[in-house]
């Protein structure tokens, strides 16, 4: 199919292993952090506000709480975990159950701490009674995300100015459940992986390639020279998500944050602008809300073409 002439250019492998039953994980070490261990954290990592104070030279990923995203932390085991914390307070469930074993499995320790000391050690407002400590993920060459794969179509995410850390979770989420090739992040105006967005990805992180861009445009350019379509979802097009042209082609989604929207030097180096329609008086979609819609839509068009 030929582009647009607008302008003119040129496994998720998943352990299946199941809880072996209700009980409380056994503890391998009673004592837990130091009181040094929060403060140190956080002056690397997040505040309960959800902003961060990393360095801007990596993903991170290293602070994961939530039962759900520590579960498949351990499930993948694509990185090691360097301990598991679980309050004594918390009930006795199928998940907590998986966790211990996982952690038997793995040779993980597991540490049983009050929910006081790990409130403290917490970087998010709901914790669910588990946190991990995880070598960061590391960020894939954008060359690996876009290398040609024959059984698969291609369908990248770009975020630009995507500053929210839950949204960039929520995000990478939907875009792992919906079998996404992978997001693309720039290094400045972007939210990285921090506790909040870890927690609302839910185990998403620890299976979707994630590039770390120096600038958009210029990855634009390499995604479009290697014969992927770039899409911009602005809310001012007058191309409808339903209408676009490309969408059983490879390509690149490009979505910016709420309100803002993608930037202007994005929307000139996009093939093509779609819009959600919208028939109600608020202004615009939240970005994760945005991208779970638009990815669905490119997905129903591939299914019946």
């Amino acid at each position: 199919m030929n582009k647009p002439s607008n302008r003119s250019k040129g496994t998720k492998a998943r352990s299946t292993s199941g809880a072996r039953g209700h009980r409380r994980p056994k503890s391998s070490a009673r004592p837990g952090p130091s009181r040094s261990g929060p403060q140190r954290n956080k002056s690397r990592g997040e505040t309960r506000s959800g902003t961060t104070t990393s360095k801007r030279d990596g993903l991170g990923g290293d602070h994961v709480e939530g039962r759900q995203a520590v579960r498949e932390l351990l499930r993948a085991g694509t990185r090691r975990t360097q301990q598991v914390l679980i309050s004594e307070d918390v009930y006795d469930t199928a998940v907590l159950a998986e966790i211990a074993d996982l952690c038997e499995e793995r040779r993980v320790p597991l540490r049983q701490l009050s929910k006081r000391k790990l409130d403290d050690y917490a970087l998010t407002e709901s914790h669910q009674g588990v946190i991990a400590q995880a070598e960061p993920i590391r960020s894939v060459a954008l060359e690996t995300l876009i290398a040609e794969n024959p059984k698969k179509l291609p369908m990248v995410v770009a975020l630009d100015g995507v500053t929210d850390p839950r949204n960039l979770g929520a995000v990478l989420r939907t875009a792992e459940v919906a079998g996404v090739t992978g997001v693309v992040l720039p290094r400045h105006r972007a939210a990285r992986l921090t506790p909040a967005a870890v927690k609302a990805a839910a185990g998403a992180v620890e299976h979707l390639p994630i590039a770390l861009v120096a600038g958009l445009p210029a990855a634009m350019k390499q995604m479009s020279d290697k014969g992927l379509w770039i899409i911009g979802l602005d809310e001012s097009a007058q191309t409808s998500i339903y209408d676009m042209r490309v969408a059983t082609e490879p390509l690149t989604v490009v979505l910016g944050a709420e309100g803002e929207g993608i930037s202007h030097l994005i929307k000139q180096r996009c093939d093509q602008l779609v819009a959600i329609p919208q028939t109600g008086q608020i202004g615009s979609l939240n970005v994760s809300n945005a991208a779970a819609i638009t990815i669905y839509e490119i997905k129903r068009q591939r299914e019946i073409s």
